[in-house]
């Protein structure tokens, strides 16, 4: 096809011809011995801090807030007990688009992989489990990008967080597939997160299946919010590593309470509230992601990275910049 390649005139119109089409596609040329590699722009979400789709509407009156609102009641809940649950955060038209961007970015070759700040295909330390594991997917897909803006979200988040204007941490998606889906080992989330302060943190668990017990749904130990910070074990390890770290009172008081959910409703719960996840050894499988956010005005406690590839903000600086978005102003 490309007889005359060789001759000056013809290759050189030949690389042209390449250099034009590389400006619409990712293209691995290699002919006669010289390698062409370009790439397209891969679009990082992160720079919008906004929505830019219209998968959610925002309300633009204090009126068009009120269906969002927690109760006193659920509030008072979240307090005392540490968890406030059965909050419907999605419709079926939104479960399915995040199914299915879901779907696209669980490929390691996906175009945009290189924005997640982690990405584990299997976590789990168990060979015969599987668990996988992500932050970073708001910068691909415009879906969970969009959801950190779910006004359902980020009212009940602004109420939890005493008010205060919401800022987000960092977003994470845990699959288990059905019959051998590993454990997320009972922890408290803000042992892993010392490196910003004060404690002043908030996590909202929603579920793309129906969560059961069956199929390894999330596990609380009430009003333990109030033990204390404990150490950090592995995440995705002894299901009940935890053990060694409590005292025997603690142990005494640990009870764990299931928390079944329908798909599309979620769990907020406090920074030092013990929760975790069993196997998944159902016909079912048991996806779900999670957004994890700070009132405004926490901090650094590091001047090391914060997530993976994210610039470090020094040690006493506002978390803040493009990929801590303000999610949520009181005198919005």
């Amino acid at each position: 096809m490309y007889s005359d390649v060789s001759s000056p005139q013809c290759y050189s119109h030949f690389l042209i011809f390449i250099m034009i089409l590389t400006l619409f596609h990712r293209i691995d040329v290699e002919i006669i011995g010289i390698n062409y590699l370009t790439m397209t722009e891969i679009k990082d979400l992160a720079e919008k801090h906004r929505m830019v789709s219209d998968m959610f509407k925002l309300p633009k009156s204090k009126e068009a807030w009120e269906p969002y609102r927690l109760t006193d009641e659920q509030v008072a809940h979240f307090h005392e007990e540490g968890y406030v649950s059965g909050i419907k955060m999605l419709n079926e038209a939104q479960i399915t688009v995040l199914r299915n961007d879901l779907e696209e970015i669980l490929d390691p070759k996906h175009q945009a992989h290189e924005l997640f700040y982690e990405f584990h295909s299997n976590e789990s330390t168990d060979l015969d489990s599987v668990l996988f594991h992500s932050l970073g997917h708001w910068r691909i897909t415009e879906g969970f990008h969009d959801v950190l803006w779910n006004p359902a979200f980020v009212m009940a988040a602004h109420q939890l967080l005493d008010s205060k204007p919401v800022r987000f941490w960092h977003d994470q998606l845990f699959c288990k597939p059905a019959k051998h889906g590993g454990v997320v080992a009972w922890h408290q989330d803000y042992s892993y997160w010392t490196r910003t302060i004060a404690m002043q943190h908030l996590t909202c668990w929603t579920g793309l299946d129906d969560a059961t017990v069956e199929n390894g749904c999330l596990h609380y130990i009430p009003k333990s919010h109030k033990w204390g910070l404990l150490d950090a074990p592995e995440l995705a390890g002894d299901m009940n590593g935890i053990m060694a770290y409590l005292t025997e009172e603690q142990k005494a008081a640990f009870k764990p309470v299931p928390i079944e959910l329908k798909k599309g409703y979620a769990t907020f719960h406090h920074p030092l509230m013990v929760h975790g996840s069993y196997k998944n050894e159902s016909n079912r499988s048991r996806r779900a992601f999670v957004l994890n956010v700070f009132a405004d005005g926490t901090i650094s406690n590091t001047d090391d990275e914060l997530l993976a590839g994210v610039p470090p903000i020094p040690k006493g600086n506002k978390m803040e910049g493009k990929f801590f978005p303000l999610l949520f102003d009181a005198e919005i």
